[in-house]
């Protein structure tokens, strides 16, 4: 079984961007409860995925990720999904040997960024980069699903 255990954070600065290793443009929506298709755009590289994952435990639970072809996931996304599609880009940070993701929103969620890190045990010890700021790993309104139905433009 596969287990997805991952702490999100706040960003309280522009810092990561000198940093990044990569981006990506992510566009991803949600057709059932627990289940997300997702495109991702890297420069004219585009992937798609459906993501089952079950509810959250603490910090940790059960996710299965599938890579679909492109041009399907961008279908699932115009035809099938509930609500409104979150839209984002991505940025990539290596930190003391750990990969961080950057989630900058956009839309209806623009001025909100986040920061995650998988980590392999909940009592991993990690180093937190200076443009970190507070842990919302526990605040349901801060995952993407809830993004969909209460955006940052309507807290």
């Amino acid at each position: 079984m596969a287990k997805e255990i991952e702490r999100k954070f706040l960003v309280n600065s522009e810092e990561y961007k000198n940093k990044k290793i990569n981006s990506q443009k992510i566009k991803q929506g949600y057709f059932a409860s627990g289940v997300r298709v997702r495109t991702s755009l890297d420069g004219n590289h585009g992937r798609g995925f459906i993501t089952f994952k079950s509810p959250k435990e603490g910090m940790t639970r059960t996710e299965f990720e599938y890579e679909v072809p492109y041009i399907e996931a961008k279908e699932i996304l115009e035809d099938l999904c509930d609500g409104p599609i979150i839209k984002k880009n991505r940025h990539i940070v290596m930190f003391d040997n750990n990969k961080w993701e950057v989630d900058e929103f956009l839309g209806d969620n623009d001025g909100l960024v986040v920061a995650e890190i998988e980590i392999p045990n909940e009592e991993y010890k990690f180093k937190i980069p200076d443009w970190i700021g507070a842990e919302v790993t526990h605040e349901k309104k801060y995952y993407n699903s809830d993004l969909t139905e209460t955006p940052y433009n309507k807290w």
